[in-house]
């Protein structure tokens, strides 16, 4: 349990970290990454759509669909493909989103 617990702090120190660097890239403030809900949102505004459409993580199946896109639409918005998007940005999401913020990717919203 306290392994547990130990592991899941890292991973959303991690993630913090990651998302950090991608809202500063993206010209959000970066410390909006540390606020749980707050950086589901600014993800969501960063892929290009408005944050209500966050409420989408709520409704089962349409959550799932919907961050694949939104994976997706962040990756092209940073220049890279959809199989980048996809294996980076959803199925192993903490590699993505620090490739995505350490890069000198920059951020275009027009890409998307």
């Amino acid at each position: 349990s306290g392994t547990n617990s130990l592991i899941a702090v890292a991973v959303y120190v991690l993630m913090v970290i990651a998302l950090w660097r991608v809202f500063t890239k993206a010209g959000y403030p970066g410390w909006l990454a540390i606020i749980p809900i707050v950086n589901a949102i600014y993800v969501v505004k960063v892929a290009g759509y408005s944050g209500w459409m966050t409420l989408l993580y709520l409704i089962p199946i349409v959550n799932i669909i919907f961050h694949i896109i939104v994976s997706i639409r962040l990756g092209r918005a940073f220049g890279h493909g959809w199989f980048f998007s996809f294996v980076l940005l959803v199925v192993f999401w903490i590699i993505g989103y620090l490739i995505v913020g350490f890069s000198d990717d920059k951020y275009r919203v027009e890409r998307i």
